[in-house]
């Protein structure tokens, strides 16, 4: 199955095998929420398909949210600069310029990535595509005030955001 042909009539249609691979790095190295979410298929939309999804890791174990969470990559991590991302990370992180930062922003992402691990546990995850790198500097300053709950909380509902964007271009409704 390609990308053209990935529309949600033929996602209904499909194996449990071939929705999982179709669907599976919409969740940054996480297949097993598509996989889950195909048994509730048909999916009346690509809305709908996103819900069933959500819900998969809502329903999820603690432990499964957080290791979904620390597949993320750091923001202009080393990663990033190695070219070692997923290619729906690095077109995000480029819509935003982090492909494109001088020495000393790199430095400054360094140091923002490192102390919010510290205090978290997996990397900061925000919707880049919703910001530009200022932004994202702020917004990192502003959610290291967080409890780690919160933050759970918090970046759970930006990985709905970056999988609602990423499902919107890869499948369409017919």
């Amino acid at each position: 199955m390609t990308a053209a042909t990935l529309t949600l009539d033929t996602l209904n249609r499909v194996s449990r095998e071939e929705f999982e691979q179709a669907l599976g790095a919409v969740f940054e190295h996480s297949p097993w929420i598509a996989g889950r979410a195909g048994e509730a298929r048909p999916f009346s939309s690509v809305e709908a398909l996103h819900a069933g999804m959500i819900a998969v890791v809502r329903r999820a174990s603690r432990q499964e949210q957080l290791a979904l969470l620390r597949a993320h990559p750091d923001l202009a991590g080393r990663a990033a600069r190695a070219g070692a991302l997923s290619d729906a990370s690095s077109a995000e992180q480029s819509s935003a310029g982090l492909d494109r930062l001088s020495d000393e922003e790199y430095e400054r992402f360094g140091r923002l990535n490192a102390a919010y691990r510290e205090k978290f546990g997996f990397p900061f995850i925000i919707a880049v595509r919703r910001h530009d790198k200022t932004g994202i500097l702020d917004t990192f300053q502003t959610r290291l005030r967080n409890t780690p709950d919160q933050e759970v909380e918090t970046a759970l509902a930006e990985v709905a955001a970056i999988t609602r964007l990423r499902l919107a271009r890869l499948v369409k409704e017919r």
